[in-house]
């Protein structure tokens, strides 16, 4: 029997849209929070305290109307990236202008990684670690190829 999504495939598709959102840990809320409002230009959608778990949760909305869930727990155990662990690998946002991405990114402070290509697309990206270091690449896309 041929595999979901695979030629031949008869199986009803989800009914899925897009991405509704991304869910983050950590260790330092303030760090974070100032991060994700200052370098990457979020607004906060809804900002909470939650007492009983002795963690913050914030639903920030960044530029294009990607959301993040942003989570304090105490002591949360490190980001296990070198070497890559297994899940999540990183964050990958969409830019039609990366020059634009990495100069703004540079005057805030930040220190992203050399530009490099895309073997298999031909398309520029570059990364930068936010202060848990997750990693968010910067992907750059011709104008409308997302539409």
């Amino acid at each position: 029997m041929p595999l979901a999504g695979t030629p031949g495939s008869h199986r009803d598709r989800l009914p899925l849209s897009r991405v509704h959102h991304v869910a983050l840990i950590t260790a330092d809320y303030a760090r974070a929070r100032r991060f994700y409002l200052e370098v990457m230009d979020a607004e906060i959608l809804h900002e909470t305290w939650r007492a009983e778990r002795h963690s913050h949760k914030l639903d920030l909305r960044l530029p294009g109307g990607i959301q993040i869930e942003l989570f304090s727990f105490p002591s949360p155990p490190p980001r296990p990236s070198y070497p890559e662990a297994c899940g999540l690998r990183h964050l990958a946002l969409a830019t039609p202008d990366l020059e634009t991405c990495v100069a703004l990114l540079e005057s805030r402070g930040e220190r992203p990684e050399p530009i490099r290509l895309d073997e298999i697309t031909g398309a520029r990206f570059t990364f930068l670690a936010d202060p848990d270091g997750t990693p968010i690449e910067f992907y750059e896309e011709a104008a409308g190829a997302s539409e």
